[in-house]
């Protein structure tokens, strides 16, 4: 019984869990607003900054690309010979036809071209490929660069020299030196080499780079998550109604849900081919770096909190079992006090009446205890009445209660004992502090004692009252006895 009392002070697990719920909920709750602080400050920055610059820089990029073939046509446009060869009556095409045949090998174009106003031949490095007529659709290209006020356009068409692939054209205005206009020169570029600018832009920029017409049709370069370009951004779930409004409303950014997580989107517009540049970055990308952070974060973090909950597990153990021995134990003696008896004393009568055993109570009183501390001080009758406690417990079982009741004063509860199991534990225990109070101390003390057993529909209360009645007649019949109750 001694070793069941333990009074519950405080629960421990509740404690925990309690105190690891705040400390999970606090930490968690900071640290995914911090996340989506740094996400939507990822997100922002990509949208308004990253994916811009990005795009104007491509865009540069695209025209840096363009001066090349741009200087080639203007340098053709310009050439003195071919303002010769024109005016001279073109009688032999063979000089033309070399002169654009070594156009094409050095400068690596697709094409080389010239078309004449004065006979209307289209020139091309095979020799005369056909007569421009402006009733033919193929040809309208032409007489549209015949009116335009500008030296050149760059034009996206079919190439009927090439089996009608598509090719970027720097079409340049023929004008000699008196200002008349001779007809249209340049080059074409095929629009897979515009592929391969694409690739190059997406190594140097780190961002998804395609070209769309504007019909939604895509020219070069492939949408995010897709490993092979559809025919149109319809095509791409997801993509399609971001397009459409891109398309729509001329440009801009825009955000879109792809296959695995969200797109990025900034749509461009380019004069000089009349696509759009669609520029694209996968934020789950982007925040990977934070949520990394957040996944170190919180596993340090659940580090840090499991070695500080055995911290304050242990604490806590040890400061309620404090607490629990200072609630239940009497602080000289270390006998358990009134607190730790009203714990179980109803619990041993339940107990006592459902098996039908028999309870008994024991209150035991030193004899003249006051002689002790008036011969020989208070310090010597602390002494005494450790020692007589110490002897007491040494005579009973573990399942007796023993407490101190008050004063020089002690209280037994012994569960499975009869009135006369019970004074034999009485006079054994009365014995027991004779004896080591005679050897330990500078005076030895007797005990007096009373003994009441349980009645049928008696309380604790009842129990006890009937022992002290008990005690109070050994201390009248001459002390150092013990007594029952009637």
């Amino acid at each position: 019984m001694r070793k069941a009392i333990q009074l519950r002070l405080g629960d421990k697990p509740r404690l925990l869990a309690i105190l690891s719920l705040l400390l999970v909920a606090g930490f968690l709750g900071t640290s995914i607003m911090a996340y989506q602080a740094a996400a939507h400050a990822v997100r922002v920055s990509i949208e308004e900054r990253q994916l811009p610059v990005a795009a104007e820089s491509v865009y540069a990029r695209l025209q840096k690309d363009l001066v090349e073939p741009l200087f080639v046509s203007s340098m053709m446009a310009n050439d003195t010979f071919l303002h010769d060869w024109v005016k001279a009556g073109e009688k032999d095409p063979e000089p033309i036809r070399r002169y654009l045949t070594e156009i094409q090998r050095r400068y690596n174009t697709l094409t080389s071209f010239f078309v004449s106003d004065l006979s209307l031949r289209y020139y091309h490095p095979s020799g005369v490929l056909k007569n421009v007529s402006p009733e033919e659709w193929r040809d309208a290209w032409y007489w549209r660069v015949r009116k335009l006020a500008e030296p050149y356009e760059i034009n996206v068409d079919i190439d009927l020299a090439n089996a009608d692939a598509l090719t970027v054209f720097i079409n340049y205005r023929v004008i000699d030196a008196d200002g008349d206009y001779l007809g249209t020169a340049g080059v074409g570029l095929a629009v897979d080499a515009m592929s391969g600018m694409v690739a190059r832009l997406r190594e140097e920029y780190g961002t998804v780079v395609y070209f769309v017409d504007e019909d939604g049709a895509i020219i070069a370069g492939t949408p995010s998550e897709l490993a092979q370009a559809p025919a149109t951004t319809r095509q791409v779930p997801g993509l399609a109604v971001a397009a459409d409004r891109a398309l729509a409303e001329g440009g801009g950014s825009f955000s879109y849900r792809g296959r695995n997580s969200s797109i990025l989107l900034h749509v461009r517009w380019i004069p000089e081919l009349r696509w759009y540049l669609f520029v694209e970055q996968n934020e789950s990308t982007s925040i990977a770096g934070a949520k990394k952070a957040l996944t170190l974060n919180i596993g340090l973090y659940a580090a840090i909190l499991a070695l500080a909950l055995l911290a304050v597990g242990f604490t806590v153990d040890r400061f309620q079992g404090r607490l629990e021995r200072a609630a239940t134990h009497d602080p000289l003696t270390g006998a358990f006090n009134r607190l730790a008896f009203s714990a179980v004393a109803e619990q041993a009568l339940k107990s006592a009446r459902r098996s039908g055993e028999p309870l008994s109570a024991i209150i035991m009183d030193a004899d003249d205890f006051k002689q002790v501390n008036d011969l020989y001080g208070h310090p010597e009758g602390d002494k005494v009445l450790v020692t007589a406690v110490r002897a007491a417990l040494d005579s009973l079982r573990d399942s007796d209660l023993f407490c101190r009741w008050g004063g020089e004063e002690f209280l037994f509860l012994l569960p499975g004992c009869d009135t006369q199991e019970a004074l034999a534990v009485a006079q054994k225990v009365r014995q027991a502090i004779a004896q080591a109070t005679a050897q330990a101390c500078s005076m030895g003390i007797s005990m007096s004692g009373g003994i009441a057993s349980l009645t049928e529909g008696e309380d604790i209360e009842s129990l006890v009252r009937r022992a002290d009645e008990a005690l109070l007649k050994a201390k009248r019949l001459g002390r150092d006895r013990v007594l029952s109750a009637v």
